[in-house]
């Protein structure tokens, strides 16, 4: 119950330019998973350490959506991150990777709406309007080891690496701030 308050408050305070066909100069930092599905929370854990920082120009929501829910939280800033929980078993638990949208153009696919991955929201949504899109979007995503536990809890592996995580959000932020200065 928390979580889904702190994200109502988060949307009420978001700033948006959809439909005026410019984009807020401002980064959101998305973070996807469920709360109480162990490791899948990683991405909210990630999402609530850069919102205690208070970084000016960057928004944050913790959500449990997926699919095309996430174009609206997108839509009228200029850089996103999204995060969220991998299970590819090609690393060990824990480990956070940075992808761009690009590296999930396989995944990519003409499927009924209720079946939309994040790489096929994102596409759909530049296709609608991509004025409103975020100029540059990066996932920041931590292999996790269990998603099918029913706890609030996630496994050590996965804790350790919510402030690796963090730090790869961080770093992302930066450079989204060093393309804004040399535009």
């Amino acid at each position: 119950m928390e979580c889904l308050e702190r994200t109502v408050r988060n949307n009420k305070n978001r700033i948006h330019t959809a439909g005026m066909g410019k984009l807020a100069d401002r980064t959101v930092v998305i973070g996807l998973g469920s709360p109480i599905m162990c490791d899948d929370a990683v991405g909210l854990k990630v999402s609530e350490a850069i919102e205690s920082l208070g970084l000016p120009g960057v928004d944050t929501l913790q959500e449990a959506v997926g699919g095309l829910d996430i174009i609206p939280m997108l839509s009228g800033y200029r850089f996103a991150v999204i995060v969220d929980a991998i299970k590819t078993g090609d690393y060990g638990p824990g480990t956070v990777l940075i992808f761009d949208p690009e590296s999930f153009d396989c995944t990519v696919h003409d499927v009924p709406a209720h079946d939309v991955n994040l790489a096929t929201a994102i596409k759909i949504g530049r296709q609608m309007d991509d004025s409103i899109m975020p100029e540059a979007i990066k996932f920041v995503a931590v292999e996790v080891k269990d998603l099918q536990t029913m706890s609030e809890d996630m496994t050590p592996e996965v804790t350790a690496a919510v402030e690796p995580a963090r730090n790869a959000v961080l770093h992302i932020i930066s450079g989204f701030r060093g393309q804004a200065t040399n535009r």
